[in-house]
């Protein structure tokens, strides 16, 4: 698989500040000063300085949004130091729980679903469910889109958010791969959907898992006529129904004009298995999809009669009733055409027009039958050097029968600085020491060879990977173990998912070196260093204090107004500290102005619980810190699809609310 290692999608430019980005640190630097004067205390305004400091740095990269998010880490634990300059009787964040993040539920619990995500990879699993959503939705991006959100979403309503997103993560890469869509416009629909399906159920997203038991603890405190009644499971279906639906409806109308083209850390889209050759021996070739239809004077021929008239290459093919067949043992030069045959071809597009037109044949605009065997990351062009002492040595291609014995699709030869192809006999040259062949084949066959003595293989960037069908069952009863914990038991998150990982690598699906691989750790290093912000947040009484502030201002007014009012500040808090404290904070708050306007508490905290999964501006939510750096998003990526994202949200669910509760 290509790697791509593209810094400039985490600093644009590093070592220079852009005006833009000095006159924003001035209109923040303000606007903290201003803060300090209105706060109620010397701690709220640091805290309220640090949270400007934070979204500046997230808005405008001046630096990574993983080293910014690390720095601020640190800028909190200095204050334990620099206290007495900073008229502090004690550090904003208490240095024993300065590291709480690493081991936090949420960090642990990316980290352990990632791993699980991996295994199932590594059984091919989801290089299956890949396959099938190609197979149903094509290659196409508006019947891609809705496909995998759809999936993601019913899968996030009973597991939690991330956990989904990170399970599909690669499926979407291999989906990437093989339908040229590039990661940048996958991966946001999904993650936002993976969001959105939290709202589903009442066990899809930490704030509504918590909700019960906060509307229990605000029971203690009302009179019996005010006290509510705790939520189903189901009974948030309809709303989280609504956003899914809408989320889809969005990506799918205006994906065109908000997603971006990026290119990815990780994303081997738009490598085309073709574009080698072309750059190096100056040839277009091209990979093509044919079918053989009843009456084709093709019908009844053998390979070899057609493939050097025709100056074309046959590497795959597939027979009414029959898997397509690939690699070595799967073709020979013998093998007879037959209606309704579908042929995996390599040919210049020249020699390919008159092939088809000869035979009349029908040519696919996309692969179809062989969008998987012939991926970019199964199967691709190669070089192969005839090393002296090869047993090769003296014998041709046909000789050896090279397509069948080895899988190898000869298509050039270069010898003393001439390249020979398809039509020019190729295969029937004796081979001489240090021909260099220039082959179609898949890239497992190609690991083979490397094996092989009478090979060198020349090309050593391709995928090498080592899948494990036969741990298939190890794989899935162990994903099936944390599941069932996840959901029916009150075992933590963490443990729970713990549980199916350590299940993997014990049973022998991956390694504990592909165990560690398999992790983001910038992704983790970004949402832990993130918590003892939003602890800080928490103890020292800005979000209270800002809380209290909006509420006063909108109190007075119609019941729906201060509805909105209450969604709009839990999206607010969200973007800025954990959905949980968020929840925490605001559903007492809540609760209490619902009664003052004689509104149903319950249908309050709700909307608070619900609200905090609105999260899409940046990428502090677990779902957008994981799917950043895969697809290589940048904040301002968040900022545009994410800010329309943020009004429908709040319309629809408000809209719902109403109509259902």
């Amino acid at each position: 698989m290509i790697k791509l290692a593209d810094e400039e999608q985490t600093i644009a430019n590093p070592g220079i500040v852009s005006p833009k980005q000095i006159i924003a640190a001035v209109v923040f630097a303000a606007l903290a000063a201003y803060l300090a004067t209105v706060v109620p205390s010397i701690e709220i305004a640091w805290v309220s300085g640090i949270l400007m400091l934070t979204i500046y740095l997230f808005a405008f990269e001046v630096v990574g949004v993983d080293v910014a998010a690390v720095s601020i880490m640190v800028l909190l634990g200095l204050t334990s130091l620099l206290a007495p300059l900073m008229g502090l009787e004690q550090g904003l964040v208490d240095n024993k729980h300065l590291f709480d993040g690493f081991s936090s539920n949420a960090v642990m619990s990316i980290i352990a679903v990632m791993i699980i995500g991996a295994g199932l990879d590594k059984t091919g699993i989801m290089s299956k469910v890949a396959a099938f959503i190609l197979k149903v939705g094509g290659t196409t991006e508006g019947r891609i889109i809705p496909i995998i959100s759809a999936s993601v979403g019913l899968i996030s309503s009973f597991m939690q958010n991330v956990g989904a997103a990170a399970l599909f993560l690669p499926v979407v890469s291999r989906i990437s791969a093989r339908s040229r869509l590039s990661m940048s416009r996958l991966l946001m629909p999904m993650g936002f959907t993976a969001i959105l399906g939290g709202t589903m159920t009442m066990v899809g997203s930490s704030p509504l898992i918590l909700l019960n038991d906060l509307i229990l603890t605000s029971n203690k405190a009302l009179p019996a006529a005010q006290q509510m009644d705790t939520w189903g499971l189901f009974s948030v279906t309809p709303v989280g129904a609504a956003l899914i639906a809408t989320g889809i409806i969005y990506f799918v109308l205006a994906g065109r004009f908000v997603l971006p083209k990026t290119r990815s850390e990780s994303s081997t889209v738009g490598a085309d298995p073709m574009q080698y050759f072309h750059d190096v021996y100056g040839v277009d070739y091209s990979l093509s999809e044919l079918v053989v239809p009843e009456g084709s004077d093709l019908i009844g021929k053998v390979m070899d009669d057609v493939e050097t008239s025709y100056r074309v290459r046959v590497i795959g093919r597939k027979r009414t009733g029959e898997e397509p067949r690939v690699g070595p043992g799967a073709l020979a030069r013998d093998t007879e055409f037959r209606a309704g045959m579908v042929l995996g071809v390599v040919a210049d597009p020249h020699d390919l027009v008159h092939f088809v037109e000869k035979y009349h044949l029908k040519q696919r605009r996309q692969l179809r039958t062989f969008s998987e065997a012939l991926a970019a990351t199964k199967a691709g062009i190669a070089e192969v050097l005839i090393p002296p002492g090869s047993s090769l040595i003296g014998k041709s291609a046909r000789d050896v029968w090279m397509r069948k014995s080895y899988g190898l699709a000869m298509i050039g030869l270069h010898r003393n600085g001439e390249t020979l192809r398809e039509g020019d006999d190729i295969r029937n040259l004796p081979f001489q020491s240090g021909d260099t062949l220039v082959v179609h084949t898949s890239w497992e066959a190609l690991a083979r060879i490397e094996k092989n003595h009478d090979f060198v293989v020349v090309t050593t960037e391709y995928p090498r990977e080592e899948l494990r069908p036969h741990k298939v069952l190890q794989a899935a009863i162990f994903f099936s173990i944390a599941l069932f914990m996840v959901l029916f038991t009150d075992i933590r998150l963490s443990v729970a998912l713990l549980t199916g990982a350590m299940g993997m690598v014990l049973s022998g699906v991956l390694s504990i070196e592909e165990a560690y691989g398999a992790v983001s750790w910038k992704t983790v290093f970004l949402l832990a260093t993130l918590i003892p912000l939003g602890l800080a947040g928490e103890t020292t009484g800005p979000a209270k204090w800002i809380a209290e502030q909006v509420l006063m201002v909108v109190g007075h007014m119609p019941v729906w107004v201060i509805q909105a009012a209450v969604a709009t500040l839990a999206t607010f808090f969200t973007l800025v500290m954990s959905n949980v404290g968020a929840t925490v904070l605001l559903v007492p708050l809540a609760v209490n102005i619902a009664i003052g306007a004689d509104a149903n508490p319950a249908v309050f905290a709700l909307t608070v619980a619900i609200a905090t999964s609105n999260s899409f501006l940046i990428p502090t939510h677990q779902v957008n810190a994981l799917i950043m750096g895969p697809a290589g998003y940048r904040v301002a990526d968040f900022l545009k699809a994410g800010g329309i994202m943020t009004v429908l949200f709040l319309i629809v669910m408000l809209v719902m609310m109403n109509l259902v509760f």
